[in-house]
């Protein structure tokens, strides 16, 4: 079998990884993810953007790309479409277009519950196999809308979580994000940060970036230790200073106490939060919020991420409280995701 696999973030190759691990041997991916996984047909550093502003330098090459991926589908028994909704639902419409009859399995779904309801539809329609890993999400389609709640895929990655914590820190960990923008924003609060915690810093860089990004994008770092494992460091951690992103969702799930913090474009903000109708913007915090209707962890935006907010939120967390909390979400999540998405492609 023969897959056309649309995978444009570096957070969907983890999953797309642990997916490939559950399907047959003989399956070959064509298209767009990490060349560890075969040959893409485009580098993915090309792909790497931070907002709508950055999305709309690059709108010709994204369209080109997008032409290049529907004649590929013409070879492809099935096409597997993995987040990124903003290339991945045209893309999915595109093919559709051309080939009717071509099985679409879309994993990890556009947030159309939170930005555009009138998407649903749409998604229903356009999409052959929709695989949601957000146990509120299908409630939000029709009823004979092809959506299933698969499990969540950071349950597949995630080894060991926390049962108890410190009673004193001593590990903090620092996840500035993985865009060059987030890290340039937030480094400089976190390193003036620091200064007031008499602590072990253990600083998360991402694997791929060269020690001229880190120069460039990190300054200096010699007051922190160096780790590209984030699952490691923060299990290892007693508190940690995260970036929006999926990372707040690995740090909920592991147990660590954590503050979320994020500075975007001043235009993507104003952009995004007309559009958006959430009162949070961790990943975690939307989750737990759907059952317990309340926050699981401090969050700061803006012109609110201050060294100031970050001290007074870390001196008064309620960190017996949060584990709990912690351990209800992974209940609330129940299984990973690979294993039920391989049987959906299989079928």
């Amino acid at each position: 079998m023969k897959i056309l696999v649309s995978a444009l973030e570096h957070s969907a190759n983890v999953h797309l990884k642990s997916l490939k691990n559950e399907l047959p041997k003989d399956i070959e991916l064509a298209g767009i993810f990490d060349k560890s996984l075969g040959k893409p047909i485009v580098d993915l550093r090309s792909l790497a953007i931070m907002g709508f502003v950055d999305a709309l330098k690059k709108l010709r090459f994204f369209f080109k790309l997008a032409d290049e991926m529907t004649e590929l589908a013409k070879e492809a028994d099935k096409v597997l479409l993995i987040d990124s909704s903003g290339f991945n639902l045209p893309l999915a419409k595109k093919i559709k277009k051309k080939y009717p009859n071509k099985e679409i399995v879309y994993y990890i779904l556009p947030q159309a519950w939170a930005w555009k309801k009138k998407r649903i539809p749409v998604l229903a329609k356009t999409i052959d196999k929709l695989c949601s890993i957000l146990p509120f999400e299908p409630s939000y389609y029709p009823k004979n809308a092809p959506i299933e709640y698969v499990g969540h895929p950071l349950l597949d990655q995630i080894k060991n979580f926390k049962e108890s914590l410190n009673n004193e820190v001593k590990n903090i960990a620092f996840m500035p994000g993985s865009r060059k923008g987030e890290i340039t924003k937030l480094m400089p609060v976190f390193k003036e940060l620091l200064k007031h915690l008499h602590v072990k810093a253990t600083l998360v860089i991402p694997k791929h970036f060269s020690d001229t990004d880190i120069q460039k994008l990190y300054g200096d770092v010699s007051n922190f230790e160096i780790s590209n494992e984030a699952h490691t460091t923060l299990y290892n951690s007693d508190f940690a200073f995260i970036c929006s992103g999926t990372a707040t969702l690995e740090a909920a799930l592991i147990g660590v106490p954590f503050v979320l913090s994020y500075i975007a474009k001043p235009l993507d903000y104003f952009i995004a939060s007309r559009l958006v109708k959430l009162d949070y913007v961790g990943l975690g915090n939307i989750m737990f919020s759907q059952y317990k209707k309340e926050a699981l962890h401090p969050e700061f935006i803006q012109e609110d991420v201050t060294v100031e907010n970050l001290l007074q939120a870390y001196n008064t967390f309620n960190k017996k409280k949060f584990l709990q909390n912690s351990k209800s979400l992974r209940t609330y999540l129940k299984h990973g995701s690979s294993k039920r998405v391989a049987e959906i492609i299989s079928q």
